[in-house]
């Protein structure tokens, strides 16, 4: 296989990334921790594992003006890998904070309304479906119905066409990840869905490759 080698995890001051960076590295890729937009003109993707609050997270991305390059990066079609709030932060705000998001996407991030017999945060396994395109390449030995690993409390609400989602059920359904040329982000986290999320990263490395 042949894969991105330098691959850029993103850290803004919260979380521990290491299981991120051990999974594309038993991918093969070298996995760099990359704290500031300098450190991107050495790289052949970003990887956003986000965690934390919504404002925490835009706080600290301006701070260190991660902000601007994400969106520049993003613009320019280069490869980008968003989880979890890296999801969410693509979009224009959310009901979590006050803070105004990227807006790479049009939409926004609610908290779920279900019923009281569901619990928030929505954690643990759950199926996906794909409604990307046929024959994506992100898809690849992945089947409609395969599970992955959630944590949250709130979800990407977007009209936005441009965008292909895959789709979860929680009380309702809810998008659950998106892809739009080289972005690729979901709502679970692959790094905690044992092999199917080891499959979704070793797709996104030979699609960019």
């Amino acid at each position: 296989m042949s894969v991105a080698r330098k691959i850029g995890i993103i850290d803004y001051g919260t979380g521990n990334l290491r299981s991120v960076v051990k999974a594309f590295e038993f991918l093969g890729a070298e996995a760099h921790i990359v704290t500031e937009p300098s450190q991107f003109a050495n790289m052949e993707a970003l990887v956003f594992p986000g965690q934390g609050t919504f404002d925490q997270c835009i706080r600290a991305l301006r701070l260190s003006s991660l902000d601007e390059a994400i969106i520049r990066w993003i613009e320019l079609g280069k490869p980008y890998f968003g989880i979890c709030l890296g999801l969410q932060v693509l979009f224009e705000r959310s009901e979590e904070g006050e803070g105004e998001g990227l807006g790479i996407f049009s939409g926004y991030v609610k908290r779920f309304s279900i019923s009281d017999e569901l619990k928030i945060p929505h954690m643990g396994w759950n199926a996906v479906k794909w409604e990307l395109p046929p024959g994506d390449p992100m898809t690849l030995k992945l089947a409609n119905g395969d599970q992955f690993y959630f944590v949250h409390s709130y979800h990407v609400t977007s009209e936005d066409d441009k965008l292909d989602v895959m789709k979860t059920y929680y009380g309702y359904q809810f998008t659950s990840g998106i892809s739009f040329g080289n972005c690729f982000a979901t709502q679970f986290h692959p790094e905690k869905s044992q092999a199917k999320g080891l499959q979704i990263y070793r797709n996104f490395l030979e699609k960019i490759s």
